[in-house]
């Protein structure tokens, strides 16, 4: 089965054709630079009191490296601890199995509805539309979700769903939409925080309270005790996560974790990396089932959806280690000005350029490799140090192979490339090139720049300050200044 059939794709343009629409949205921009830049201040303050904070990063990144390497075996152990403690375990290879697991499983129970703790994992699989497909309403109790599924809208943020809007857009979705899903808003709803998220307490309270089944994602699982963890803000996952009779947890298979101990180390990563708090308002974990105390049925699906084939490749299954914290979106210069829509995925911003383009396969992702300066802030960023860089360039570097395996004849492109890497990889022939283009430095460009190039070549200089060649290459000094130095 292909990619394109396993993972949800919003079938947006490429990223370069989206971009240009998002940068000329100038609320956008705004609204965007405003959240990240907050978020990002907040997550440098946190983290600046911690003296260990490198060291927890290596933890974290031996931690889920180590896993990876032998996932498959933490994986049975994890099956064997749920089962263990009364949980029942359903394996999914991609967004149809795990659709049709969790649909009839909420049959079975019913019941028509469910709420849902927000889940990166099931927006990725489609959930809610595959739901409502089966006459199953999914109603979103994250706020910003539940913003996003009112203004029928698409997240653009991994925490921050609805970043994309402002408060006085939030506040017209309220008014217009909340009574066509429940209970209404005020009719004097103002645009003030405090006064939306009363109506959105308001709006969700009859759903929890009346609620049999629930949906959520998750954080990590300890495949020693079969430990399950969920971690947010608002207080909604803990009602969905303790009022139901039945939990559904969706949970990609690479976010087990060895053992219980390892909670150590990435339950001060995360909240630090993502809201920039010390710690969550609320973890919630759970093992199994009790009798009285919570839901008395828990299944936890296990999806594979691309990630095994992930794994299969040694420099891009880096990204499988995501934490979904998000601070790499909050750095990157090009998310901040595009927003997470130009992406077309759920995933967007750095961490979706990386991991996207491997679960789908080639096709409408290869764009997203090049949605990057390269810059390495996302590296700097990431709390358990996925080399997100290297990454973008092993992605890039498929792409473009596998765009000239299906062309007749080379590019212009390439074949300036490939001289270039034909005069740069030989000092031979490197020598001649630079003492050539200083010679011709000295007789054309006099006035000590460039100016506009001829033909293509002008789409370069007519947007940059284009330097003109040295007329003595550092070879050259080195054999002039240092006798017998290398040639």
């Amino acid at each position: 089965m292909s990619g394109a059939d396993n993972v949800v794709w919003l079938g947006a343009p490429g990223f370069p054709e989206a971009a240009r629409t998002a940068l000329a949205d100038t609320r956008l921009r705004a609204n965007l630079h405003r959240a990240t830049t907050t978020i990002r201040d907040r997550r440098l303050a946190v983290t600046a009191e911690l003296d260990d904070w490198e060291e927890l990063r290596a933890a974290g990144d031996a931690v889920k490296r180590r896993t990876l390497r032998h996932l498959g075996h933490h994986l049975r152990r994890l099956e064997r601890s749920v089962t263990e403690a009364g949980g029942t375990v359903h394996w999914a290879a991609d967004a149809a199995e795990a659709n049709r697991i969790v649909a009839g499983l909420v049959r079975a129970t019913g019941e028509s509805e469910v709420v849902k703790v927000k889940s990166m994992a099931t927006q990725e699989i489609g959930l809610n539309e595959a739901l409502a497909a089966e006459g199953i309403t999914a109603y979103e109790t994250d706020l910003a979700e539940l913003i996003v599924q009112l203004g029928q809208d698409r997240p653009s943020h991994i925490l921050v769903p609805a970043i994309h809007r402002g408060r006085a857009e939030i506040r017209e979705v309220f008014r217009r939409e909340m009574g066509r899903w429940g209970r209404p808003a005020p009719q004097d709803l103002t645009d003030d925080p405090r006064d939306l998220a009363e109506a959105a307490r308001l709006h969700l309270r009859e759903k929890f309270l009346r609620a049999k089944v629930a949906v959520s994602g998750a954080n990590f699982a300890a495949a020693d005790t079969g430990t399950v963890c969920v971690v947010e803000s608002e207080g909604n996952g803990r009602m969905c996560l303790t009022l139901p009779d039945t939990l559904i947890t969706v949970m990609g298979i690479e976010k087990v974790l060895p053992s219980f101990s390892d909670l150590e180390v990435f339950l001060q990563l995360l909240p630090r990396s993502s809201t920039g708090e010390r710690m969550n308002p609320y973890t919630s974990m759970w093992t199994g089932t009790t009798e009285g105390d919570g839901p008395q049925s828990f299944h936890l699906v296990l999806l594979d959806n691309g990630r095994t084939d992930t794994l299969a490749d040694t420099v891009g299954r880096q990204a499988l280690a995501c934490i979904r914290c998000s601070a790499c979106l909050n750095v990157c210069p090009v998310y901040e000005r595009t927003g997470g829509h130009a992406y077309g995925s759920v995933y967007p911003g750095p961490i979706g350029a990386v991991l996207t383009p491997q679960l789908v396969g080639s096709g409408h992702a290869d764009t997203l490799p090049f949605a990057s300066t390269l810059c390495g802030a996302c590296y700097d960023a990431c709390p358990v140090r996925i080399d997100i860089p290297e990454v973008l360039v092993h992605l890039r570097a498929k792409a473009v192979a596998a765009e000239a395996a299906g062309r007749l004849l080379p590019t212009a492109e390439s074949l300036v490339m490939g001289a270039a890497a034909a005069v740069l990889g030989s000092p031979a022939r490197l020598g001649p090139a630079q003492r050539l283009g200083a010679s011709a430095a000295r007789i054309l460009f006099r006035r000590g720049a460039i100016g506009r190039l001829p033909g293509p070549l002008g789409r370069w200089s007519d947007t940059r300050d284009t330097p003109v060649p040295p007329r003595e290459s550092f070879r050259a000094w080195w054999r002039r200044t240092r006798e017998g130095g290398p040639r």
